[in-house]
């Protein structure tokens, strides 16, 4: 099979799947392995798909947002990983700002427990806040579909009223020039304030979103301590040693 025929299958696969592991473009192409990380490197460095750690992804647009069932399905593992470390940051007495997204979300078991506050922008967290019989506020506004956070007016007037220890936040995004980026502006505006009124402020990150680029900055990459996981070694390993130099870095082993 010649190359442009080989990467034109694997392309169709990615399209098709949205998520296609390396495994199965072997099997499907005939291919080696060392074949196929080739063109997938290549094929990534036209702009034409996103690797992720085992295989391949679709490569989104600035505005593309996935939903809190896309995102909660992906990567959970890893995301599962990274919560529990972070939420060991959290002490008895702390007021914390737990933003709305797949892996902050993921840390609501790990606090159950601990005497804390939590402000939450995520519809889907207060739930499970009350659950695990945590004291939570909810920063109501307008509730955003496909990621049921609280945006708008409302949220941006609550949140000035609360300051935090700590504040855990998620990113569509991650590169050294651009900080950390969200598709949505109104998202954006509630991250940057958590940020700003936080003592601490941990960006939580599965290895996909390194060197991606999204619509709306929230955060420079020297204003937050980022959690992430040894599959970004991997896959980003000349990012994620720059950003070492740059702001502290704590990956959870897989």
């Amino acid at each position: 099979m010649l190359t442009v025929e080989r990467q034109e299958m694997i392309l169709k696969l990615v399209q098709e799947r949205e998520v296609v592991k390396i495994y199965e473009l072997i099997e499907a192409t005939r291919s080696s392995e060392s074949t196929i990380r080739r063109d997938l490197t290549e094929l990534e460095q036209g702009k034409k798909l996103k690797r992720i750690h085992g295989g391949a992804t679709v490569l989104q647009t600035m505005r593309d947002e996935p939903t809190m069932a896309q995102k909660s399905f992906k990567n959970s593992h890893e995301k599962k990983q990274i919560a529990k470390r972070a939420a060991e940051w959290v002490e008895d007495g702390d007021c914390i700002f737990l933003d709305a997204g797949s892996t902050t979300y993921e840390m609501i078991p790990y606090l159950k427990g601990k005497n804390i506050e939590v402000v939450t922008n995520g519809v889907m967290n207060i739930q499970a806040l009350l659950e695990a019989d945590i004291h939570t506020h909810g920063l109501g506004g307008h509730v955003k579909k496909g990621t049921y956070a609280f945006v708008g007016r409302g949220a941006i007037e609550a949140i000035s009223s609360f300051r935090f220890n700590k504040a855990f936040i998620g990113t569509n995004g991650l590169t050294l020039k651009d900080g950390f980026t969200t598709p949505d502006p109104e998202e954006a505006y509630i991250k940057a304030k958590a940020i700003a009124y936080a003592q601490q402020a941990f960006v939580l990150a599965d290895h996909t979103k390194f060197g991606d680029i999204t619509f709306s900055t929230f955060a420079s990459i020297q204003d937050v301590h980022i959690v992430t996981s040894s599959y970004v070694e991997e896959e980003r390993k000349k990012l994620y040693q720059e950003l070492q130099k740059s702001t502290a870095v704590e990956v959870v082993k897989l």
